[in-house]
């Protein structure tokens, strides 16, 4: 990523995680989407610290914490390694297919952590079954919002560093 599009990545990773402060459906919000972005266009350490901080301030906002809270964290954590995986390339099939496997991890780890941490299902094989199948219409939401918001994050991103860019350039 060029040097002088790192304010424009950091300030569309910011925005959109904050924009699980606005009204949604359970599961559909930015902040996948957005930790995916982070991965992807904001260099260094800077892009595994932005949903950190995110998440820490919003949090506390939006339903406090829970024993899942830090397996929580850690997918967001991963979604940005992946996005790392993608940040070469701006091509729409492979950032989505990186958006269909943060999604994919986001659900196997937190209905994971959901059946071993909390008291709702068996401690069993069944237990885990039913855990992860009712956990499915969460899914669905989770994947249509982090599929949309990757969509119109990285586009957003694409069309402003077309312009910024040539400003920058020009100032220069």
């Amino acid at each position: 990523m060029r040097k002088n599009l790192t304010p424009l990545a950091v300030a569309l990773t910011v925005l959109s995680a904050f924009g699980r402060l606005l009204p949604h459906p359970p599961n559909v919000t930015p902040l996948g989407a957005s930790s995916l972005f982070a991965g992807a266009r904001v260099n260094s350490w800077m892009a595994y610290l932005l949903p950190i901080l995110v998440m820490a301030v919003t949090d506390p906002l939006v339903g406090g914490y829970s024993r899942a809270t830090p397996v929580i964290h850690l997918c967001f954590l991963i979604s940005v390694w992946i996005g790392r995986q993608v940040r070469s390339t701006d091509s729409p099939l492979r950032i989505g297919s990186a958006c269909l496997l943060c999604s994919v991890q986001f659900f196997v780890l937190t209905n994971l952590a959901t059946w071993m941490l909390g008291g709702y299902y068996a401690k069993s094989f069944a237990g885990l079954t039913t855990c992860y199948v009712a956990a499915l219409p969460f899914f669905g939401a989770t994947l249509l919002g982090d599929l949309l918001f990757t969509a119109a994050i990285f586009g957003a991103y694409a069309l402003l560093a077309r312009h910024v860019a040539p400003a920058e350039a020009a100032r220069a």
